[in-house]
C-alpha cells in the first residue's frame, strides 16, 4: 500500500506534468517514456533473478525505497531544470532514475508479495489490492494538490516511501510461533532450492515466453502508452480549466482504482469460473473495448464511465497472469518470469509505441490515434486465443487444483 501511494501520488499526473507545465509535445514526451522503457527493461531482468535468488527477503525492496525517497530533491533540483537546459541529458537521467526507483520496483514488490502468497496460504489478489488502494487515494490527493504545485505531490512522495523504507527495515513478525503455523512447509523447501544462474538465463530458451512476450508487447504495453502518455492530458481537455482538469482527472482516477482493488479480490473468483486462459482473454477484449470507446465517445461524462473499464482490465492483467506463469512454469522462476512477460515485455512495447504513437498523436489527434491502437490490441486477442495453452495443457508448475 505505501510503496503504491508513493508511486501513485506523481505518477498519475506525470504526463500532464510534462505537457502542460514544462510544455512538451507529445512526440517529446513519447521519448521520454520511450526512455524509461528501454533503462527498465534491463533493470527488470536484474531485479527479477536477483529476487528470486533472494526468496523473501527484503533487501533489493529496502535499496530501491531508498532511491526512491529522492524523488522530491531529484525532480525540484536536477529534473526539472535539465529537460529545459538540455533536453536528451534530461530524459535519459531522468529515466535511469526512476527506473531505478519505481518502474522496475513495482512489479519486484508484486513478485515479492506474490511468492509470499504461496508460502503462507493467503489470496496475492488480496494483498495486491491493498496495493490499489493506496494508489487510489494517492491520485484523489494528487487531484487538488497539484493544481497548487506539482512539486507538492513529488516531496509527499519522499515523505511516504520514508514510511515504506521504516516498515521495510523495522516491521518484522515478533510471534515467531505465530508466524510458523501459517507457514506452507511445503512451498518453503520448494523455495530454498534457489534456481541456478543458468536456469534463470534459460528462461529465454523457451518457446512458451517468447510467444507471451509477443502477445504483452501488443496489449500490456498500452498500459503506459495510452494511459499514461495520452490518456490524462486527453480528458482535461475536456474542461474549462488546466485546475477543473487536474482535479476532475484526479477524482476519475482514484474513484478507477479503488474499483480495482475491489476487482482484485474479485478476480480469483472469476479464474476458478472461467479458468486462467478464459480470464485473460476476458482482460484483452475488454482492453480493445475501453480504448476504441475512447475513440468514439464525445461526453466527459461518457469517457468517464468508459475509464472505470480500466478497473477489471488492469486486475486481470496483473493476477491471471500471475496464475497462468506459476501454473505452466516453474514457481522457482516466478519473478524472473513476471519480469521477462508481464513486465520487460511491456517496456519493449513502449519503446516501439511510444514516439511513434506520440508523433502520430501530433498529427491527427487522440482520437483517431485511440483507434489505432484498439485495432492493434484486437490483432493481439487473436493471436493470444492461438497460442495460449489451456489449463490443463504443460502444466509444469502449481496446478489449479491447488489452489
Amino acid at each position: 500500500m505505501l510503496f503504491f501511494s508513493a508511486w501513485g501520488i506523481w505518477w498519475s499526473f506525470f504526463q500532464i506534468w510534462l505537457t502542460n507545465d514544462l510544455g512538451f509535445p507529445g512526440a517529446k514526451v513519447g521519448l521520454i517514456y520511450t526512455f524509461d522503457s528501454a533503462i527498465t527493461l534491463v533493470l527488470m531482468f536484474i531485479y527479477g533473478s536477483a529476487q528470486d535468488k533472494l526468496g523473501i527477503k527484503r533487501y533489493l525492496l529496502i535499496g530501491v525505497t531508498i532511491l526512491e525517497m529522492l524523488l522530491g530533491p531529484f525532480f525540484t533540483w536536477v529534473y526539472s531544470p535539465l529537460l529545459h537546459s538540455n533536453f536528451l541529458l534530461g530524459a535519459f537521467l531522468g529515466s535511469l532514475y526512476l527506473s531505478f526507483a519505481f518502474l522496475a520496483a513495482s512489479p519486484t514488490f508484486e513478485a515479492l508479495a506474490e511468492r509470499m502468497s504461496r508460502r503462507f496460504g493467503f489470496e496475492y489478489g488480496q494483498a495486491r489490492a491493498w496495493g490499489s488502494f493506496g494508489y487510489a487515494v494517492s491520485a484523489l490527493c494528487a487531484g487538488y494538490l497539484f493544481t497548487i504545485s506539482p512539486y507538492i505531490v513529488f516531496w509527499l512522495s519522499s515523505g511516504i516511501s520514508l514510511l515504506t523504507f521504516l516498515l521495510l527495515v523495522f516491521g518484522k513478525t515478533k510471534n515467531q510461533k505465530q508466524f510458523a503455523k501459517y507457514e506452507n512447509k511445503s512451498e518453503e523447501k520448494h523455495d530454498a532450492d534457489k534456481p541456478s544462474f543458468k536456469e534463470i538465463v534459460g528462461v529465454f530458451k523457451m518457446k512458451q515466453l517468447w510467444e507471451l512476450v509477443i502477445f504483452i508487447i501488443f496489449s500490456g504495453s498500452f498500459y503506459t502508452v495510452f494511459d499514461q502518455q495520452m490518456f490524462p492530458q486527453f480528458f482535461t481537455k475536456f474542461f474549462g480549466t488546466a485546475a477543473q482538469g487536474n482535479t476532475a482527472y484526479g477524482i476519475l482516477n482514484s474513484i478507477e482504482v479503488f474499483l480495482e482493488s475491489i476487482m482484485m479480490a474479485v478476480v480469483p473468483w472469476i479464474m476458478k469460473k472461467l479458468g486462467v486462459r478464459r480470464t485473460m482473454l476476458l482482460g484483452v477484449a475488454i482492453m480493445f473495448i475501453r480504448i476504441g470507446l475512447c475513440g468514439l465517445v464525445q461526453s466527459p461524462v461518457g469517457i468517464s464511465i468508459v475509464k472505470l473499464f480500466h478497473a477489471p482490465e488492469t486486475a486481470i492483467f496483473a493476477l491471471a497472469m500471475f496464475r497462468y506463469l506459476t501454473l505452466h512454469f516453474d514457481t522457482r522462476l516466478s519473478a524472473t518470469m513476471y519480469m521477462v512477460v508481464s513486465q520487460i515485455a511491456a517496456q519493449l512495447g513502449q519503446i516501439i509505441f511510444s514516439t511513434p504513437l506520440g508523433m502520430l498523436h501530433d498529427h491527427i489527434g487522440y482520437r483517431s490515434t485511440f483507434l489505432v491502437i484498439a485495432c492493434i490490441v484486437i490483432c493481439a486477442a487473436i493471436y493470444a486465443f492461438v497460442i495460449l495453452r489451456k489449463d490443463d495443457q504443460e502444466v509444469g508448475g502449481q496446478p489449479l487444483e491447488n489452489n
